[in-house]
């Protein structure tokens, strides 16, 4: 049976350091440790859950967790986001807090959360709020392994399991030059529209999803030539160069629809309205001053989001 209660902090962090480089030597020279040390700090967590944490490679190559590793490192990671989120706590209210709160929010969302920061702060002077921003991935990460205590994102995860309310909408649409054919129309032929250049984010970002589910709904097929960009900024100034069109989230760019720099596709389907939530793990019991942000942040009635009209 396994001994839980002989598992110490040491012998996580070690295994996530030969996890992150592959080799016990690697490890010792990450964390300032010899390699005999790693070695009885691992060899003592595989005692403690009586079972191997790494597959060793028979010559020179990776080191591998074992599916047992991964369970142990899994932990690893959510007790160091524990920790982390106690320490931010600590400080907090050593300098006359009521506590802190982080929110992770993806990648889109970085066009008002700034401004949704600010809104809170001045409302709450008593809560030190963070921000920390990524692709959904790791938003998912951050609510799995402890390190934020509110999120906001599209479609809630099933896993890790999840409590959400709805923010408001979240409108996505096909961009264009604005000297584009297709600007000055009122709906569009499908048949030329996927003999357009597409420019977008990697294979299972957000966006290219949805892109490719409405392009799914013509008989048409599939986009003919798609040209991938890291970032959202990058894409939109691509569209603008003539380089192409791109389907992206309408408040990545509301300040160049206003302004005239883009135009939008008009026709059928469009704008696709998905919708922005707030969510923070299910089973995790929130602390006074995540409640107390969560609830300001659902009576903003999403007013901070671009082209939202206030009260």
């Amino acid at each position: 049976m396994p001994r839980l209660d002989a598992i110490t902090l040491k012998q996580l962090r070690t295994l996530n350091a030969v996890a992150s480089q592959g080799s016990l030597t690697a490890a010792a020279a990450k964390i300032g440790q010899t390699i005999p040390a790693i070695h009885s700090q691992i060899k003592n967590l595989e005692r403690a859950i009586g079972m191997p944490v790494l597959l060793r490679p028979p010559v020179s190559g990776r080191m591998e967790l074992t599916a047992e590793g991964t369970e142990m490192l899994l932990a690893a990671k959510r007790i160091e986001g524990i920790l982390s989120m106690a320490g931010d706590q600590i400080r907090a209210r050593a300098s006359g807090k009521i506590g802190h709160v982080t929110i992770s929010v993806v990648s889109t969302s970085k066009y008002f959360a700034p401004n949704l920061v600010r809104i809170l702060s001045l409302g709450d002077a008593e809560v030190r709020i963070a921000l920390r921003v990524g692709n959904r991935e790791s938003v998912i990460s951050d609510l799995d392994e402890g390190r934020c205590d509110l999120a906001i994102m599209g479609r809630p995860p099933r896993v890790p399991m999840v409590q959400s309310i709805p923010l408001g909408a979240h409108p996505h649409g096909v961009i264009l030059p604005p000297d584009h054919p297709f600007a000055q129309e009122d709906g569009f032929d499908p048949a030329l529209l996927v003999q357009e250049t597409f420019i977008s984010r990697e294979e299972g970002s957000g966006t290219r999803v949805l892109m490719q589910r409405f392009f799914d709904r013509f008989e048409e097929g599939p986009v003919a030539h798609i040209v991938e960009m890291e970032s959202n900024e990058t894409i939109k100034q691509a569209v603008r160069a003539g380089l192409g069109i791109a389907l992206l989230s309408l408040h990545t760019v509301h300040e160049e629809l206003e302004q005239g720099r883009l135009a939008l596709l008009r026709g059928p389907g469009l704008p696709i309205v998905r919708h922005w939530y707030l969510v923070w793990p299910a089973q995790v019991e929130r602390s006074i001053a995540a409640k107390r942000i969560a609830e300001s942040i659902d009576a903003l009635s999403g007013t901070f989001l671009p082209g939202a009209v206030s009260g």
